[in-house]
């Protein structure tokens, strides 16, 4: 028999951490991590004070976890339907796909208040697999771009830059193949854009989690715990293409 979760909150490596407090007749206690946030299992007569330690002593496991999982790019919207006249988030903001007949073009019309993307299609074509491209490519420019932008903040050459379509990760950073971003944050509004880009920034000098690396995130992007937190409800809403 369990008891209904307390919502509560604890300071780990300098951050502040929700999580459900849930007590129940198990013997041990325990930490999961779902679409919830972090989830503590304890007896039923334990006392806070031995969840809390029990929290910090895993403190490590539980930041990067939750970290992972706020970057996670994974979506549970159905799939996007390349349709004339569908609408689709680009850079936070709304852009109406138009199809029409060519050379498999791509033709981006910014102007006015609702952006274009015009795919010129062949006979026969897929226009997802041209709005793939199209976005992809209008991706890896500005991520370019942005990761030359947070390289100069701190004084570093900017390594290569890639596209990533990994399934756990908005992404990475390596000191063999530089840094690689999830094409589908051209979805997002360029500061959340950019909080991934500092993540990833900041770990040509911390490759780690330790306070010394949120340090440099937070030098490059004040206020980055807010941007994590968006990040994370903004996933659910992307479109799957």
């Amino acid at each position: 028999m369990s008891t209904a979760a307390e919502a509560r909150e604890i300071v780990l490596g300098g951050q502040r951490v929700s999580y459900l407090l849930r007590r129940s007749a198990r013997k041990t206690l325990g930490l999961r991590i779902d679409h919830r946030g972090l989830i503590v299992g304890v007896p039923l007569r334990a006392r806070l004070g031995d969840a809390e330690a029990f929290m910090r002593s895993h403190a490590a496991w539980i930041i990067e976890k939750l970290e992972a999982r706020a970057r996670s790019p994974q979506a549970v919207t159905p799939r996007f339907q390349a349709d004339g006249g569908a609408v689709l988030p680009y850079l936070g903001q709304p852009c109406r796909l138009r199809l029409g007949q060519g050379n498999n073009q791509i033709r981006w019309h910014e102007a006015g208040d609702v952006p274009t993307l015009e795919l010129a299609l062949r006979a026969g074509a897929e226009p997802r697999l041209l709005l793939l491209k199209a976005l992809q490519q209008r991706a890896l420019l500005l991520f370019v771009n942005r990761v030359e932008e947070f390289c100069a903040r701190l004084g570093r050459p900017a390594p290569p830059v890639g596209l990533s379509n990994a399934r756990t990760r908005w992404g990475s950073c390596s000191s063999r193949s530089g840094i690689r971003l999830h094409w589908r944050l051209i979805h997002l509004p360029l500061s959340l854009i950019d909080y991934v880009v500092a993540h990833e920034v900041a770990h040509l000098i911390e490759m780690n989690h330790s306070p010394r690396f949120w340090s440099v995130v937070e030098s490059l992007y004040p206020g980055h715990m807010a941007a994590r937190r968006a990040l994370r409800d903004a996933a659910v809403a992307l479109p799957l293409i």
